[in-house]
């Protein structure tokens, strides 16, 4: 049985996935909004990643995302962290066609191929999740090729008005079956989504 490949992502609510964590996480196009949700995390939330990372088998990262991450999360050693004990010890693999030698402990290099290689990948995960997390670059690619399985969005209470966002103009119109929702303490709400086909029209039109 092939793992499911789920995609874990942070958003305000126009939007915007970039840089949620730190100022200087993401600048690109003169972003100056980063580490935007810093002041709305709390207990709820941090329960929430936990069980998102303890179903996790492997994971599949942007450059960047995977950058931030190789920074941070060596550095936390306790093994019974939730989210650093099963990123320093699963299989992370990162995409990147500049990446030569990786440091951070089994992370593999998926620099061709990369939608055969990621159906490859969870073939050999087997059960549990291929997960992505942010990799925003990534997750659009992936999108345009409906290869994401599942969808946890974290839709947090500020606008920004400007910012990287997670679904583009011009992308496929696609339908999604909510499975799961929650709201923390803080107002973020949690969504689950699973893709359900092509986006359906109708009209309101009075009949004739």
């Amino acid at each position: 049985m092939a793992a499911k490949l789920t995609l874990t992502t942070f958003l305000t609510l126009d939007g915007v996935m970039q840089a949620p964590g730190a100022p200087e996480e993401d600048t690109r196009d003169g972003f100056a909004y980063g580490g935007w949700q810093v002041p709305l995390v709390d207990e709820d939330m941090g329960k929430y990643m936990s069980e998102v990372f303890g179903r996790s088998a492997a994971f599949l990262l942007g450059r960047r995302t995977y950058d931030i991450f190789a920074a941070y999360w060596p550095e936390v050693t306790d093994p019974d962290d939730p989210i650093a004990g099963r990123l320093n010890a699963l299989p992370k693999y990162v995409v990147s066609t500049t990446l030569r030698e990786p440091k951070w402990r089994n992370t593999t290099v998926v620099a061709t191929d990369v939608p055969a290689e990621i159906a490859r990948i969870k073939e050999r995960t087997g059960d549990g999740e291929l997960q992505i997390h942010g990799s925003g670059d990534l997750a659009r690619s992936l999108m345009a090729h409906d290869l994401i399985d599942e969808y946890n969005i974290l839709v947090h209470p500020v606008v920004l008005g400007r910012g990287r966002r997670l679904f583009p103009d011009g992308g496929l119109p696609t339908a999604f079956e909510q499975t799961a929702s929650r709201t923390t303490a803080r107002g973020i709400s949690i969504h689950t989504y699973r893709p359900a086909g092509r986006a359906r029209f109708g009209s309101f039109a009075l009949d004739a």
